[in-house]
């Protein structure tokens, strides 16, 4: 590791003249008044049903003009295992140390871990502030950050009343100032919106072709690859990121890899959610398809293999994701299950007990929340494609 001095000018920023800094330093003041059209134009972003890359791409161009930032990068992760399950990257770390930063997130201490956050609902901190200036404190910045040429760092959980669906890093390199405390302030007042918007771009598209083979996968210690079956070469090329080529394996077989490895060695399961440490996660594909990834452990040691499968989702781990996403109750997916098979209102109030005025304003929320306006509307949003027949795991009697 190559650790670059404080006070030396980064490769990263030859040819770079001053006047781009005077430039930067005079946007971070403009930047207070903008605030609120910022807010504004992503709240409207949210609404326009883009895919999780289109998304981000135009969260980043809107964010900047009031918290202006050198690099980014949203992870996407699975709310049940808290692991993150995509990334998109503009101008932050390359895709090697991006494997070693998911060790650190997982495994290590640090500060500002998406985790912690989460756990201690602080929706957004930078790491100047955590460190009180004193940035090689942080493992991650000792290593990766500093070398790659960057300085400060804010971070945000994307969470709302659904879960936890992302977290953002916003990244300013060196000789930049750091990040404000009313910066800070200003990302956490967006999280809520960003969550909605990302968990409603993960619903986009349904399943593209035809079903694919269980994919087994064996990586080494240092997660190479020792063996890969046809299948799970396929699920590979799904899985990549569109706007990081050179990864050697896609972020969330590190991250289940990592989780697995862990939990054979007794390692904490703080912040993995209702899954209580198992190493799995669900993730969508470039394809439009949802992987269902699980680890497990090959011999003993430290020095041991683990074993990948990857499969598509099917409805007992596909629906609950999906149920989450729209903020369904349960009471709304048992609705919208005998809606799907074609009961009418007096029935479903039957089934369920409950009054047939009861079901109908259930039926208005799952409307408002769906975004349909009719049961047409909602069975073929909800189940076209390989989206199950069943939002829940229940199987009392209906």
């Amino acid at each position: 590791m190559v650790r670059w001095p404080p006070g030396r000018l980064h490769p990263r920023f030859l040819g770079r003249c001053v006047c781009r800094s005077q430039a930067y330093g005079r946007s971070v003041v403009a930047a207070i008044s903008d605030r609120e059209n910022t807010r504004g134009d992503i709240v409207r972003l949210v609404h326009r049903g883009l895919g999780v890359h289109e998304f981000t791409e135009a969260v980043t161009r809107i964010l900047r003009r009031s918290v202006p930032f050198d690099g980014a990068c949203l992870l996407t992760i699975d709310p049940a295992t808290y692991l993150p399950t995509g990334e998109f990257v503009e101008n932050g770390l390359s895709a090697a140390a991006t494997v070693r930063l998911t060790e650190i997130e997982l495994r290590e201490p640090d500060f500002n871990k998406f985790t912690a956050l989460a756990r201690e609902h602080r929706p957004a901190a930078s790491l100047s502030e955590a460190t009180e200036g004193d940035l090689d404190q942080s493992r991650r910045q000792r290593e990766l950050r500093r070398p790659g040429g960057f300085e400060d760092e804010l971070r945000a959980v994307l969470s709302g009343a659904t879960g936890t669906w992302a977290a953002l890093t916003l990244l300013r390199e060196a000789r930049r100032p750091h990040f404000t405390p009313a910066e800070v302030s200003f990302v956490a007042t967006l999280v809520e919106p960003l969550a909605d918007g990302i968990r409603r771009a993960m619903l986009l598209g349904g399943s593209a072709g035809e079903d694919l083979d269980l994919g087994v996968l064996v990586l080494a210690a240092d997660d190479s690859v020792e063996m890969a079956n046809p299948a799970a070469q396929h699920w590979l090329d799904e899985l990549r990121s569109v706007n990081r080529p050179g990864a050697r394996l896609p972020l969330v077989i590190h991250a289940v890899a990592g989780r697995t490895r862990q939990a054979a060695a007794g390692g904490s399961a703080t912040g993995v959610g209702a899954d209580g440490g198992i190493a799995r996660a669900r993730a969508r594909t470039r394809a439009g398809r949802w992987a269902l990834v699980r680890g497990s452990l090959v011999g003993d040691g430290p020095g041991s293999r683990v074993a990948i499968l990857l499969e598509e989702a099917r409805a007992p781990e596909l629906a609950p994701l999906i149920a989450e996403a729209y903020g369904f109750t349960e009471r709304e997916r048992r609705v919208t299950e005998l809606v799907a098979r074609g009961f009418p209102t007096s029935e479903i109030a039957g089934r369920l007990h409950m009054s047939a005025y009861t079901v109908q304003d259930h039926l208005k929320s799952i409307f408002e929340k769906s975004g349909t306006g009719s049961r047409g509307e909602l069975v073929a949003q909800l189940f076209f494609g390989h989206y199950a027949p069943r939002l829940t795991t229940w199987t009392g009697p209906l």
